[in-house]
């Protein structure tokens, strides 16, 4: 009988067919969700336990579907109760690009693998699913306040106020690149090598769930400048070369532009993010083991002239 705490999942997966399988949790991330994987006989497939945050179910069934109507890698959901939290997905095996990076796989094939998935999602002329949620400035602001609440929350008002409008200056400009569908957490971590299959379907997509619409350089920014993982300066360079070669038409120093306030959004939000999990959740790892590098991707993002304003904010307030 498979040990699963939760009893809707043993209901769940009873009435699924799985209910005397073998259950082995995996390892999750920094949300809520769980993961377990179920064996039976020859066959393994990978319980998703959303259950803790039962909204996040509608939206993932959404984009999977959409990217699999695209011709991408999806993982196909076999069965699902979305009301609970719950889905039976394919299993995609083992071979994170994270875990294959850690075993010495050859970083520039994987990168550019993500690249080129990147670019066929960004060319493609329906990428976005109608009504897709927008990311516009003002939802970035609402996301990078969380900074204020963990990592300054001794702060004067004038300094939020500060804070809110040096933000506000800079995050329009972002914009100034296409839009397209923004998967928002596209990393290593959530890449899978599916050596079977061909072209951009080689790589497998997890984790999408907190789509959007917005600038196509986030995600390129999630993937090179990944909180948990070092990537040298070099291959950085060669995969936004590789994404700017196959897409001609985009001004360069918009695009350059738009990673670097990208990159200051992000890392200023994950520092947040990583205070909140150590000292509300008590889990310190996130902010023990990465945090420092987070700080230094931020250092450098906030180099760039179009930051000034909130890089004066940073040092006077976050030091």
């Amino acid at each position: 009988m498979v040990k699963h705490p939760d009893t809707n999942a043993r209901k769940f997966l009873n009435a699924a067919g799985w209910g005397n399988a073998r259950c082995e949790l995996l390892t999750g991330d920094a949300s809520a969700r769980k993961y377990f994987r179920l064996r039976r006989d020859q066959e393994s497939v990978i319980l998703m336990d959303a259950s803790q945050n039962p909204d996040s179910v509608a939206p993932f069934i959404r984009i999977n579907r959409h990217l699999q109507q695209l011709g991408f890698s999806v993982p196909a959901i076999l069965a699902g109760d979305d009301g609970k939290g719950i889905l039976l997905l394919e299993d995609f095996g083992d071979d994170t690009f994270s875990r294959l990076l850690d075993n010495g796989s050859e970083p520039e094939k994987l990168f550019t693998l993500a690249t080129g998935v990147l670019v066929a999602l960004h060319q493609h002329p329906r990428a976005i699913p109608k009504g897709l949620r927008a990311y516009h400035p003002e939802q970035m602001l609402a996301d990078v306040e969380l900074f204020l609440e963990w990592c300054t929350p001794g702060i004067s008002e004038a300094g939020k106020a500060e804070f809110r409008t040096a933000w506000r200056d800079v995050l329009p400009v972002a914009h100034q690149v296409p839009a397209s569908l923004l998967l928002r957490d596209y990393h290593a971590a959530n890449l899978m090598l599916l050596p079977g299959r061909e072209g951009v379907r080689e790589a497998g997509l997890l984790d999408f769930q907190d789509a959007y619409q917005g600038p196509i350089t986030y995600d390129l920014v999630s993937l090179l400048e990944d909180a948990r993982r070092d990537v040298p300066d070099c291959l950085r360079e060669k995969v936004v070369a590789c994404y700017l070669a196959n897409s001609p038409a985009l001004d360069r120093k918009a695009f350059e532009t738009s990673m670097a306030i990208l990159a200051a959004l992000r890392h200023t939000r994950v520092l947040a993010i990583f205070e909140r999990l150590s000292r509300h959740e008590g889990k310190h790892d996130y902010k023990k083991l990465h945090s420092p590098r987070v700080k230094h991707l931020l250092e450098r993002a906030l180099a760039h002239p179009m930051l000034a304003g909130v890089k004066h904010w940073t040092d006077r307030y976050a030091r």
